[in-house]
């Protein structure tokens, strides 16, 4: 039994049983990808995978059973290089975060360049997403952390923690109506709404206002970007509904804002890890700095929380 044959039968699931695709992804053949699966399996003495002819059509029963081991010896050894690493170079490496529009442009940047004083030779990518496309950039390991408000916790091999709350802000021209007087959703349905699409940045509490009162909202137009939303509420295109955080006085100042979480309650912005990934010192560093509530004890005891449940739940970390 060897890593390679565990990658091909690993890649094999995740490239949907296309072993042209696996060879591509392993730098390999589709004959070698071939051969690699059935050493393993005659050594297993199993089937891992159903068969149609020359065609792989998904896993059999023991291999289903048998894939979160391998999935847990790869994330292991990876593991391991990573400790290894840890010691031979405590300051450097590289780190890499995907997070929503809004968690790149207004959340992040003091806690990027604090690490980046503080660790000036661990390279840093920044990766921007839906908050699916940031679950997806971890579960593939493209990203070591990753920032969301939606989706994060709905993934069964992430560990999502919760760092902090916010609100939304309606945001208008000077002199609008709507800074006179009490904020209501009857008052805002009166205007063209111009706010974040679904799935993005507390979009559901949004909606689920608007529902709660049966009232219509007129979303002329959905972005994922609080900047593009500010734009063109400048352009007199409507009332923008962004992330209180969005707003900036200083910069925005054809705008005004207005708070807006009595209406639409509070929001809760996650950060995400795989499940039994390995984490340097750096990345410890960079999590407190971004949520201080979430220091390196508190990391570690909802990864070993959560190892604890996944083992309740019939498999090992």
């Amino acid at each position: 039994m060897n890593f390679q044959q565990l990658r091909s039968v690993r890649e094999t699931v995740r490239c949907g049983f296309n072993l042209t695709e696996v060879a591509h992804t392993l730098h390999t053949s589709q004959p070698g990808v071939s051969r690699q699966i059935r050493e393993l399996e005659e050594e297993l003495g199993i089937d891992l995978f159903v068969r149609a002819g020359k065609r792989l059509t998904g896993l059999t029963e023991p291999g289903a059973h048998v894939l979160p081991i391998i999935e847990n010896i790869l994330q292991g050894s990876h593991n391991l290089r990573t400790a290894g690493q840890e010691f031979v170079a405590q300051q450097s490496g590289s780190l890499s975060i995907a997070a929503t529009h809004t968690q790149a442009r207004y959340a992040l940047p003091t806690a990027v360049q604090e690490f980046r004083l503080q660790f000036p030779n661990v390279k840093l990518h920044l990766h921007q997403g839906s908050p699916r496309q940031v679950a997806e950039m971890l579960l593939s390991g493209e990203a070591d952390i990753g920032i969301a408000t939606e989706a994060l916790a709905q993934y069964a091999d992430l560990v999502a923690l919760p760092c902090y709350r916010w609100t939304h802000s309606i945001i208008v021209p000077p002199n609008h109506p709507l800074l006179d007087g009490p904020l209501s959703l009857e008052k805002l349905a009166r205007y063209p709404l111009i706010t974040y699409g679904a799935g993005f940045t507390g979009r559901g509490h949004i909606d689920q206002a608007f529902a709660r009162q049966r009232i219509e909202p007129r979303i002329v137009l959905s972005a994922m970007d609080a900047d593009v939303i500010k734009t063109y509420v400048e352009l007199g295109m409507g009332v923008g509904i962004v992330a209180s955080i969005a707003f900036e006085a200083e910069r925005d100042t054809q705008l005004r804002a207005i708070d807006a979480g009595a209406l639409f309650g509070i929001n809760l912005t996650k950060l995400a890890l795989r499940r039994g990934s390995y984490l340097r010192a750096y990345v410890y560093a960079l999590i407190e700095s971004f949520a201080p509530t979430l220091q390196r004890s508190v990391v570690d005891q909802a990864m070993l929380a959560d190892k604890d449940r996944a083992t309740a739940e019939g498999y090992e970390i």
